[in-house]
């Protein structure tokens, strides 16, 4: 006997804490992993106030590693609860930044600006080179060219994927006994991934031009092509961020959130795994950076939310920004960006013989799935994996209840809003959603980190009077990097 496992160890190989099975090695790895960390504290602390809600924020971000950790010994027990008191501090945070009346001083950067810049590229360089050499693909990744190749194939992904069942075997058995490579309806000899159709559209979609240059040989193997559209959307972000932080506060902030980016190590181990979680934040970041058209905000949040669905909690919210009460074109055209990127994303589905029908199949495989799925990588669905764990369904629902309300209600509250509470409402709903997630992991704080990140760096350089007009064009000096 080599292994015995109990509680949800048993049905679920990821609670296990398999070395390197999330990103490979060498991410998990003290020093790789500390080092990052080391550099995001260091290079974004202020240290002129060393007990200022900056560095708290900071600490937070970084306090997920402890969680982590003991997730990669298999004590998901231990683990799981560890992630609720950093997200409900941000979420707090978030909200509590949105107050109006209040201006908080602002202090000159610790570091000069060529000097981070120097720090951001090198670690840029440095998280290609780990997702090149030392990362592995997860079956998120793998989904995604699994899903390119089928649209590229003139076929929906959904319930198109790759499976098992009872299909002839065409390849060798698994350290478990498992044999995956199987033969399928297409003819072809392809590594299962059963479950793999259950993303958004845009998942498979994104994967498209990676595809089309790498092609996949059908297989689970190294994946080229996962890798390339992985580094693509990581730059994307990187690129994305220079532009917000250009547009709102200078270069100095565009520096400032780009090196955020490379060194905050969660990041990392979403480059790492190969997996599609860098998609939602990539298009929030581009659409915040055109914030001030309303067809660009409606088609990025549909884009985002029609990848992991998440986002679409931030379509309201963004479509009252600046000002709830404006004219009803404004609100149309939002409408309009977002009803024109959705068609797009579902345009997939017009590549099945019923259309309707492809609808069915797409909410069994995405929505259905997700909503009844269980598991133990979260506190709410523990009483079925061990013995005297309560029944927190209950709770959970009660919690889902005012993150429904709050989305509804921040398309009213604040009337008017900048670019600043824009970021922090933004924030606030991700970060309310995973809270209440049955299905939580790691690889989801990208999700809400550029927002978080834009408000803990940044000031309002002056409260903006209850009644004072907002413009339609904010000036791109209205918020300045902070610490």
């Amino acid at each position: 006997m080599t292994e015995a496992w109990t509680g949800p160890q048993v049905a679920w190989k990821m609670a296990r804490g398999y070395k390197g099975a999330f990103g490979g090695k060498e991410i998990n790895s003290l020093p790789i992993w500390l080092g990052f960390c080391a550099a995001f504290l260091l290079g974004l602390a202020d240290f002129r106030r060393p007990f200022s809600l900056r560095n708290l924020d900071l600490l937070a971000l970084v306090s997920f590693s402890i969680s982590l950790w003991y997730f990669n010994k298999g004590h998901v027990f231990t683990a799981m609860p560890l992630v609720y008191p950093p997200l409900v501090y941000l979420l707090g945070r978030m909200v509590w930044s949105v107050r109006r009346g209040r201006a908080v001083p602002a202090t000159r950067p610790v570091w000069p600006v060529w000097l981070l810049a120097a720090a951001a590229v090198f670690l840029v360089g440095f998280r290609i080179g780990l997702n090149v050499e030392n990362s592995n693909v997860i079956d998120v990744g793998y989904s995604g060219v699994v899903g390119a190749e089928r649209i590229s194939s003139g076929e929906a992904p959904y319930g198109n994927f790759p499976v098992e069942d009872s299909r002839k075997a065409c390849g060798p058995a698994d350290e478990d006994g498992e044999i995956r490579d199987r033969i399928q309806t297409n003819g072809r000899c392809e590594s299962a991934n059963p479950q793999g159709d259950t993303y958004g559209p845009v998942a498979y979609e994104a994967y498209l031009p990676a595809y089309w240059l790498f092609g996949w040989s059908g297989k689970w193997d190294s994946l080229p092509a996962a890798h390339a559209a992985t580094i693509a959307f990581d730059l994307l972000c990187l690129l994305g961020l220079a532009l917000v932080g250009l547009r709102f506060g200078g270069l100095t902030l565009a520096v400032t959130l780009v090196f955020a980016w490379a060194a905050w190590p969660f990041t990392q181990y979403v480059s790492s795994s190969n997996t599609n979680d860098a998609l939602p934040p990539l298009f929030l970041i581009w659409g915040f950076w055109l914030v001030t058209s309303s067809f660009a905000r409606g088609a990025f949040s549909a884009l985002a939310g029609w990848t992991k669905f998440a986002p679409l909690l931030v379509a309201p919210l963004w479509a009252s920004y600046p000002d709830s009460r404006a004219r009803p074109r404004e609100k149309l055209v939002f409408l309009g960006g977002f009803l024109a990127a959705t068609v797009v994303a579902f345009s997939v589905l017009l590549l099945e013989p019923s259309p309707l029908h492809a609808v069915h199949v797409f909410y069994d495989r995405t929505i259905k799935f997700q909503v009844g799925r269980h598991s133990p990588f979260s506190i709410w669905d523990w009483k079925q994996y061990g013995a005297g764990y309560p029944d927190l369904h209950l709770v959970q629902r009660v919690l889902q209840v005012p993150l429904v309300i709050g989305a509804i209600a921040v398309y009213f509250v604040p009337r008017r809003k900048t670019a600043r509470q824009l970021a922090a409402l933004t924030a606030a709903l991700l970060l309310g959603f995973e809270l209440v997630l049955t299905h939580w992991f790691y690889l989801y704080l990208p999700w809400f980190f550029p927002f978080v990140a834009f408000v803990a760096l940044t000031v309002e350089r002056e409260a903006v009077p209850e009644e004072a007009p907002v413009p339609r064009e904010h000036d791109a000096r209205a918020l300045v990097a902070a610490g």
